[in-house]
């Protein structure tokens, strides 16, 4: 059976250390894929000497080890070989930046080629793999080019909530600039289908966010609600999608959480981030839909602060795991 691969994020961030707290924790026990981490064996070695300090690396293959830990073990493909004395907690340098985008872009060839079930990826440094030349804004964005995805959602997903993003990292004044009609219906579009098929859901019931306060107030307070979303909305209903709006985004979410609707379109990030994150701080997942690929992240950055202290919470990567083996199945 192919591998569930977690690439392990940035070497000075928490990615390593929630790798090995989740195996300790159980959280890999009842996976039915065996598990690949791409990463680096020194750095990875490092973390799981936070937690027992008996940890041993194993040699098996060239680009193959093995970590030890007891009663439990990681196999790791190693993509880096840093310099662990060099490396300084939340201080990634040059190299650990071009080993972050290395770790994604080989997990993403393993799937695309079928070598792989789903990728997994812990938290990176937009910044650092920017300045190592890798100029992309985050994870999702790397991901659609190297699987030449012209469109892609990425969708936030708890228990109790998922939202989907039409725009994503941009400057909030930028936002009524960039939405159109077509986007958004796309995005309606790669919700409804990713919903059915990953999620086994026989037709979502997907609300549409507004743009503005009291969804414009009969335009009162902008016209994008008229303009733009209503006419996106139309265009779905005409394609058999099962979706309504424009919603006030102040009220939807009550109803949302309350299981009425099995997704919610945001018109930008904040916007569906504020709400998922109130719910699902620690077991939150992200997902990108639209990819010939599955993948899932934690719901989470590289918290520095708790970096090299063993306090970091593996419970998003465990809840990424778990919704990466559903969606693969």
């Amino acid at each position: 059976m192919n591998p569930i691969i977690i690439t392990m994020g940035d070497p000075t961030g928490v990615g390593p250390e929630i790798i090995i707290k989740a195996l300790l924790d159980g959280g890999f026990d009842d996976l039915v894929h065996p598990l690949l981490i791409a990463g680096d064996p020194g750095v990875l070695m490092r973390a799981a000497h936070l937690f027992v300090p008996s940890a041993e690396l194993l040699s098996e293959q060239p680009d193959r080890y093995r970590l030890s830990l007891g009663q439990r073990e990681l196999t790791i493909h190693a993509l880096s070989q840093l310099k662990t004395s060099t490396l300084s907690y939340g201080q990634p340098d040059n190299d650990c930046g071009a080993a972050m985008a290395n770790y994604v872009n080989w997990a993403a060839d393993q799937c695309i080629s079928s070598q792989a079930a789903a990728l997994v990826t812990c938290p990176i440094n937009k910044a650092a793999i920017n300045t190592a030349g890798v100029n992309f804004p985050g994870h999702t964005e790397l991901l659609a080019d190297r699987c030449g995805t012209d469109k892609v959602v990425m969708m936030l997903a708890g228990k109790k909530l998922r939202v989907c993003l039409v725009t994503t990292h941009l400057a909030l004044s930028q936002v009524p600039e960039i939405l159109t009609t077509e986007e958004i219906l796309a995005t309606i579009r790669i919700v409804d289908a990713a919903l059915r098929q990953q999620f086994q859901l026989t037709r979502p019931r997907l609300a549409v966010l507004a743009l503005n306060p009291h969804a414009g107030e009969e335009g009162l307070f902008g016209d994008e609600e008229k303009r733009l979303i209503t006419p996106a909305i139309a265009a779905a209903h005409n394609e058999g999608i099962n979706a309504s709006g424009p919603h006030s985004a102040d009220t939807l979410f009550h109803f949302a959480v309350q299981g009425d609707y099995d997704a919610v379109i945001c018109m930008y990030h904040d916007q569906g981030l504020i709400p998922l994150k109130l719910l699902h701080f620690e077991d939150g997942v992200n997902v990108t839909l639209g990819l010939p690929i599955v993948r899932t992240s934690v719901d989470h950055g590289t918290a520095y602060g708790l970096a090299g202290t063993g306090q970091a919470s593996a419970k998003s990567l465990i809840a990424a795991l778990k919704m990466a083996e559903q969606m693969s199945a």
